[in-house]
């Protein structure tokens, strides 16, 4: 009798460990399985696509140098063209905007050194009335990019673009929001227009909030929005 107890409580903790071990288990496959459907479901979607919410630039191709003095004074664009941003609350001066298109889904290039910017192309003209569309980047693999603080900006801080023929345009934030990946593409359609009615305006667009190792990008947007100050 003592030895059948015995033997019982040797192998009871056995069975415990086991059946806790087969649990735990399932549960890592239902994990691995609920995953993999979902990102299989968001494929194509706006998730997956962003038009213009910032295509994210491969690690490897990212320039983290800094353009010397001589690189950013030679640059040159036409009279009419946005040629340097300046935001002195960031640290940002004269960095160089790249004119930008769009790739074949439809999402924002982005330069590939980190301390330039983008202007959408199809977007306004600083002077014309319309709304510039400048995006940037958070950061490359070691240090931090031109936007990095982009969202540090409040309403009244100072946006400054000049223009190829030396002109320059002040415009005062009036609104800047983080808004998750998966609202970003609709919330293009709000960022490409003026935040008030008949002023021109100008919005900087950067990745932001956590990283995603398993989609390789940032799960925000960060919209900086600006009017031309009087």
């Amino acid at each position: 009798m003592n030895l059948r107890n015995k033997g019982w409580r040797t192998i009871l903790p056995w069975v415990v460990w086991s059946i806790l071990g087969i649990l735990f288990l399932v549960f890592l496959i239902r994990v691995m399985v609920f995953e993999n459907n979902y990102y299989s479901e968001k494929e194509g979607s706006e998730r997956d696509v962003i038009a213009a919410a910032v295509e994210e630039v491969p690690v490897e191709e990212l320039i983290e140098e800094v353009p010397t003095e001589e690189e950013v004074y030679e640059y040159i664009v036409a009279p009419e063209r946005p040629r340097y941003l300046t935001v002195d609350k960031l640290g940002i001066y004269n960095a160089r905007i790249l004119p930008m298109g769009v790739n074949q889904y439809g999402e924002l290039d982005t330069p590939r050194n980190i301390f330039d910017v983008g202007w959408y192309e199809a977007s306004g003209l600083p002077g014309m009335g319309g709304t510039l569309i400048i995006d940037g980047h958070n950061g490359g693999p070691h240090v931090h990019g031109v936007f990095k603080k982009l969202p540090s900006l409040v309403n009244g801080d100072i946006i400054k673009v000049e223009r190829g023929d030396g002109v320059v345009y002040k415009y005062a934030v009036v609104e800047n929001k983080e808004i998750p990946l998966s609202e970003a593409d609709s919330y293009m359609a709000v960022a490409a227009r003026s935040p008030e009615p008949g002023k021109e305006s100008v919005t900087l667009i950067s990745c932001t909030g956590e990283w995603s190792q398993q989609r390789g990008t940032y799960l925000s947007r960060q919209f900086t929005r600006a009017v031309l100050a009087e």
